[in-house]
């Protein structure tokens, strides 16, 4: 399995972009475009809330740690988990400093509802791959909270779901080492996105200059 250098290692949180459209990801990690709308806004919001307090606290028998730096050489990625449960289970791993076995339990916070797609969930997939390679264990099962509902949606982590992400992060690379932004493909999404003044997905919808020539000798 191929592992990459430090040096080439992608934001994590990409993978979310990059399952909502790969053009919104190549404007926003290879060409540095941003911009915000209420939505990006409430996500932040939702997620500083998350980070808010210390770094780790204990209830009862879990640790919750927030914040988390992660990172994957087999993904080429790096990022933060925004909450990481330890519970601890004879069944678990050991943890440096503490007492007993644990087992790992990543959650990710996130506004509004659950989506049709599974970009939230190929993010948490990504926090998983890190969480095992770092700990050198098995996680089966993290969660998604949702701001909207308030609660906390199971995920199995099947090696399914593993394989997709690694399969996204390969494509990833590839197109960050090419410098490639893919073109337009509008869909409803396209109406919610914060880059659609920068993307502008309508003019693609156009004929190009070269294809009305082109149709004008043919008629000919």
């Amino acid at each position: 399995m191929t592992e990459y250098n430090e040096n080439d290692f992608l934001m994590l949180s990409g993978i979310q972009h990059f399952k909502f459209c790969k053009r919104q990801w190549a404007l926003i990690h290879i060409e540095q475009q941003w911009a915000e709308n209420i939505r990006t806004v409430k996500g932040n919001l939702l997620h500083e809330k998350a980070h808010d307090g210390t770094a780790t606290e204990k209830r009862g028998n879990i640790i919750i740690s927030r914040a988390l730096p992660i990172h994957s050489r087999t993904l080429g990625a790096s990022g933060e988990c925004d909450v990481v449960e330890f519970h601890k289970n004879s069944n678990g791993i050991n943890i440096t400093g503490q007492q007993g076995k644990f087992k790992i339990y990543p959650v990710e916070y996130k506004k509004g509802s659950p989506k049709k797609g599974n970009e939230d969930i190929s993010q948490l997939v990504a926090q998983t791959i890190c969480l095992e390679e770092m700990f050198c264990c098995d996680i089966k099962t993290g969660y998604l909270y949702y701001g909207e509902t308030k609660r906390r949606l199971k995920v199995d982590i099947t090696e399914e779901l593993k394989t997709d992400v690694r399969d996204c992060f390969k494509e990833m690379h590839q197109l960050y080492e090419r410098r490639y932004t893919p073109k337009v493909k509008r869909s409803k999404s396209c109406n919610a996105c914060s880059l659609k003044n920068i993307c502008l997905p309508v003019l693609f919808k156009k004929k190009s200059a070269a294809s009305y020539i082109n149709n004008i000798i043919r008629s000919d």
